[in-house]
């Protein structure tokens, strides 16, 4: 796909949203905008999910669920990449659901339903999804920030996105396993995730990489 001159919306997180870097110019979208030519939009809100919250967050803004946010993007997009989930694994409520759960209230039901409002708002667009990085705290299945307990592995809600979008023949980018930012090895920690979560300028940069290639491929 010839990205010059294509309007990409980014509805994402707080690595969207640029929490992690000094420099925003240095985000992995900005990257896109200025090595493809393209005309990139971020709509990225820290903390935010996939799936519903039912217990009030700490944070307001960290309720703004992504379907919630659908309408605010600009209406001609030519692709539209989401990028998210590590939030539902990280803090979320939800209950995670099957792959078949059409009930909005669930993880899997909610990405159905993000799936489904995106097709609509956008038919004639290219859609994408983006995994979740790893994060050092991916397999522990212990009481998150909130006082609840984790329901599932980072790596479930990781291939239930695959699946899913699979399921409406949308690509997915495979962050999780083809990224090479594993903050788990020191070395990767330190020069590209220092906070085990959110990737610096130069973890950006690797993003940027992979998701540009991943786009011109489609």
């Amino acid at each position: 796909m010839e990205l010059k001159n294509k309007k990409i919306a980014f509805l994402g997180d707080s690595i969207t949203e640029g929490h992690g870097v000094e420099n925003l110019d240095n985000l992995y979208w900005k990257r896109i905008e200025a090595r493809a030519g393209a005309q990139c939009f971020g709509y990225g809100i820290g903390g935010t999910r996939l799936a519903p919250q039912h217990t009030p967050s700490p944070k307001e803004k960290w309720d703004k669920q992504f379907i919630t946010r659908v309408e605010d993007m600009i209406p001609d997009a030519d692709i539209v990449v989401v990028f998210g989930g590590t939030n539902d694994f990280g803090h979320g409520d939800a209950l995670f659901g099957d792959l078949y759960d059409n009930d909005p209230e669930t993880f899997c039901g909610a990405v159905h339903e993000l799936c489904t409002t995106l097709i609509e708002r956008y038919p004639s667009s290219q859609l994408v999804f983006l995994t979740p990085l790893h994060r050092l705290d991916e397999n522990d299945l212990s009481f998150n920030e909130l006082g609840q307990r984790r329901l599932a592995s980072l790596e479930t809600y990781v291939d239930a996105i695959i699946e899913i979008a699979a399921y409406y023949a949308i690509p997915t980018l495979d962050l999780y396993r083809t990224s090479g930012l594993q903050p788990a090895v020191p070395i990767i920690q330190e020069l590209y995730v220092p906070d085990g979560l959110h990737p610096n300028d130069a973890g950006h940069e690797k993003i940027a990489d992979k998701v540009y290639g991943f786009l011109a491929s489609l």
